[in-house]
């Protein structure tokens, strides 16, 4: 059995594990701290010609301070739409035009809902460290079937445990940027 389709597995498992944080990092972002932040426009998309568009592709979205957003379309007719798309996300923002620009502000949390984003914050984590043990196991397994195929058995020990070792290095990332996000929602 080559060693060279060993280290296939193990780049294998870094990437999915990558890419594993890179979502759970993309969601954190969507979380809103009490600070003006465009990330919290991520999941919301806009009918534009009759197609589910990104509000990002449509529009500009600024914070010229804490508390204030402003999204300008590159067209004035998505006003309306685009303050139905955001008022539909469920965001908590009250959306006010002017004509030219989608003003925002952003009101600050309130300590339940601090606490609700924390909980779930905490929950995306589990979600992510429960994918990281996932790519764990189907790698692992992809190691023993390498084993009956004739791998030796001290080399799919090896990589057993640098696959582990990868593992615990990945999860301390989620816990990490985790902690981070609880510290930044609990600040007022």
């Amino acid at each position: 059995m080559d060693i060279a389709k060993t280290k296939e597995v193990l780049e294998t498992t870094k990437v999915k594990m990558q890419k594993a944080v890179q979502y759970f990092t993309d969601e954190l972002a969507t979380f809103r701290a009490g600070k003006a932040n465009p990330a919290v426009f991520l999941g919301v998309s806009v009918d534009y010609y009759g197609t589910q568009t990104p509000l990002d592709q449509i529009s500009s979205i600024t914070t010229p301070d804490a508390r204030t957003m402003l999204i300008q379309p590159w067209e004035k007719k998505m006003i309306p739409i685009i303050e139905k798309a955001i008022l539909a996300a469920n965001l908590g923002f009250n959306p006010q035009n002017n004509g030219e620009v989608i003003r925002i502000n952003v009101p600050v949390l309130t300590e339940e809902r601090r606490k609700d984003l924390v909980k779930k914050a905490k929950s995306e984590g589990e979600s992510a460290r429960v994918s990281i043990r996932n790519i764990r196991r189907d790698q692992i397994e992809v190691i023993k079937k390498m084993q009956k195929d004739g791998l030796p058995e001290d080399v799919a020990k090896d990589n057993e445990g640098l696959i582990q070792k990868e593992t615990e290095n990945y999860i301390k990332k989620i816990d990490e940027l985790l902690a981070a996000k609880e510290k930044e929602i609990m600040t007022v």
